[in-house]
């Protein structure tokens, strides 16, 4: 593994005035949030399940940009049945220039369900005779107008084989019709010396670059990266990422300064703030040279070892980063949903970055 975590940690563990309860129900297990930030500019959906990753989809919705939230939404009744964790997506028909939303439900087969109006949504169906885990934690459009997805198998999903495998696999499928049928997915890169998944996909400032931020699941290694300049179709081979940036379920999002903020679940060995959800703030030179950022933020102490994070980002028009993410935050409670709202340039200010 690379260097211990050298740049400075903000900790906004009990500044409350960045924290927002956005569900938490007395008993009830609730985690693994996706959100999405409509053409607004304000309005956020996030979905997530009743239970650990398997359980009832919940939809919410804030119309303020995270400052208060609905109630939950009425979903259709195929949602209850969800085995895996749901991710949430817009999408537009390359052709018709057609607006949908997309909602994908993993394990096997790998179902989705579409909203058409942004509030409405059809059932859960299969996309195919395949599947994966957590599918597709991230998308990305292509220049021609296509989308990419991508997730990862373990030898259980992807076939139906049931079989957990030492070996992990990175898969990528391709949309040319807005979101509404999917290829079949490829496989680009495997191994068992470590166990790589959980892409979080984004691209280089200049958009001639994908970059894919992995989970290093057989916990030997740091967290890799991995870049694409052929808009998907060859990958260079996975690189050890710093201390600074290990950790699971990386989500990323770009701030108008140019600078990134990437969101996940601390893994570092030795980490302080092991197993607590991590804003990282850098740029994309940092990933691509290996060097560190320039700081993390600790948005709250997660008092389990490791359940937490698995977070949606976006990014308002005024510069307001929007976390959700679910943690346990209280001592003999269920993790329950959260979301933290801050500007860069506020928490700049506390590490005397000019």
């Amino acid at each position: 593994m690379k260097d211990a975590i050298s740049i400075p940690l903000v900790d906004l563990d009990s500044q409350s005035k960045f924290q927002i309860v956005v569900d938490r129900e007395e008993g009830q297990y609730l985690g693994h949030v996706t959100t999405v930030l409509l053409e607004d500019g304000k309005t956020i959906l996030a979905v997530y399940p009743k239970g650990h990753g398997r359980g009832e989809i919940v939809m919410k919705r804030s119309i303020d940009g995270g400052k208060t939230w609905s109630e939950r939404l009425p979903t259709p009744a195929s949602w209850k049945t969800s085995q895996e964790v749901p991710t949430i997506h817009r999408t537009i028909d390359p052709k018709t220039g057609h607006k949908r939303l997309v909602m994908w439900s993993g394990i096997y087969p790998a179902r989705l369900a579409e909203s058409e109006d942004d509030k409405t949504w059809s059932e859960l169906k299969p996309v195919g005779n395949w599947g994966g885990i957590v599918v597709m934690g991230s998308v990305v459009q292509l220049h021609n107008g296509d989308y990419m997805a991508f997730f990862h198998d373990d030898g259980r999903y992807l076939h139906n084989e049931g079989r957990k495998t030492d070996v992990f696999n990175l898969l990528k499928t391709v949309s040319h019709d807005g979101g509404l049928t999917w290829s079949e997915p490829q496989s680009f890169w495997r191994g068992n010396d470590i166990h790589l998944c959980e892409p979080g996909a984004f691209r280089s400032p200049d958009g001639k670059q994908i970059a894919l931020l992995l989970r290093e699941n057989k916990r030997v290694k740091n967290s890799h990266v991995m870049f694409s300049n052929d808009e998907g179709q060859t990958w260079s081979a996975p690189r050890e990422l710093p201390a600074a940036l290990t950790g699971d379920r990386h989500t990323a999002k770009y701030d108008k300064d140019g600078r990134l903020v990437v969101v996940f679940r601390d893994m570092a060995a030795g980490s302080p703030t092991k197993g607590d959800p991590i804003a990282w703030v850098g740029r994309y030179e940092d990933i691509v040279n290996g060097t560190e950022g320039q700081y993390r933020i600790r948005l709250k102490d997660n008092i389990d070892s490791w359940d937490s994070t698995y977070p949606g980002v976006e990014r308002l028009k005024d510069g307001t980063f929007v976390i959700t993410t679910y943690g346990h935050w209280d001592p003999d409670h269920e993790p329950y949903i959260m979301c933290f709202r801050f500007k860069l340039k506020d928490i700049d200010k506390k590490v005397g970055h000019n």
